[in-house]
């Protein structure tokens, strides 16, 4: 069953009551010129076990540790904004698989060929994916990508992923008008703002299914950055990028380039990213669950008992 990501951009006092999240909305509460019957229904509860992410963008939410305990131990990701409310902490439970410790030391032991290899498989499956991405959206000859996902080396040595990603941002919106000189920066010229918001909401459903695969999301099999506590995420993501781009692509051509900005309907639609459909082995599923499917290949490789990780194919 995939989870439900909930957003909470207004002022709310969220608590527990018998395994259920109870939702208060202040502002309706204490607000006298609404009527009771109005107040009492603008009370609201969801089950624990039915959350899978928890998005907070107010600074004026209060939320109790008793319910933060409950999310923990039921495997939810805690997502909190900052003042120009774009993603900017995620908590995550310690413990997420009966067999952790056992699985920390595969994880941690393993081969620095076979993290190589991890890699080349993880690259290839992205600039695939990432070819059919820009030829569905902007119709761009893609025949150059295709042969490049073809040529990557153990460990990617050499450096296919950043010969792919120019070629790519520099003709993903280049039929719209407004963006034809577009470059993928994270603090750069809109649309990046959705880009980064969809990549954050992302990051967080794979940072928490490898807390439920029983792996470190900070010990990467590429990336080794020593103040990233998600390393691993931001490997085993790659892939799932293609999928946000084609989101944010969708946004653009619908809302033109002059109103990119990070509106309630934008970011209903990037959090919907989770129940996005990909396919993996011929077989359709939400992404929440396909990426549960990639990290627990993952794990396998690691262990020894596979030598494949299962990524989608777009």
């Amino acid at each position: 069953m995939i989870k439900k990501t909930l957003y909470f951009g207004n002022p709310a006092y969220l608590s527990l009551r018998m395994e259920q999240m109870v939702i208060r909305l202040p502002e309706v509460e204490n607000n006298d010129n609404v009527p009771d019957i109005i107040k009492k229904q603008s009370v609201a509860t969801r089950p624990i076990e039915d959350i899978g992410i928890v998005v907070l963008d107010n600074r004026q939410i209060t939320i109790t540790q008793g319910l933060l305990e409950a999310l923990l131990e039921n495997n939810c990701a805690v997502i909190t904004c900052d003042s120009r409310r774009m993603p900017v902490g995620l908590m995550l439970p310690l413990c997420g698989n009966t067999i952790q410790s056992e699985r920390f030391q595969d994880q941690i032991t393993a081969s620095l060929p076979l993290r190589k290899q991890l890699w080349q498989q993880t690259m290839k499956a992205k600039i695939y994916n990432q070819a059919r991405v820009l030829a569905i959206c902007a119709q761009t000859e893609t025949r150059c990508m295709m042969k490049w996902s073809t040529e990557v080396k153990s460990g990617d040595t050499d450096n296919m992923e950043a010969r792919a990603a120019a070629y790519y941002w520099k003709n993903f919106f280049s039929g719209i008008s407004g963006l034809e000189t577009f470059t993928r920066n994270r603090d750069g010229q809109e649309p990046n703002n959705l880009l980064n918001y969809g990549y954050a909401i992302l990051r967080a459903v794979v940072a928490r299914a490898l807390v439920s695969s029983g792996m470190l999301p900070t010990f990467g099999i590429h990336h080794h950055n020593r103040y990233n506590a998600y390393c691993l995420a931001d490997d085993i993501m790659e892939p799932y990028r293609p999928y946000v781009d084609e989101i944010v692509y969708g946004m653009v051509r619908e809302y033109g380039a002059d109103n990119l900005q990070l509106h309630k309907e934008a970011k209903a639609r990037l959090l919907a990213i989770p129940a996005t459909d990909v396919v993996i082995g011929g077989k359709r599923s939400p992404l929440m669950v396909g990426v549960t499917q990639t990290t627990a290949s993952l794990y396998k490789c690691f262990s020894g008992e596979a030598r494949l990780i299962a990524y989608p194919e777009r």
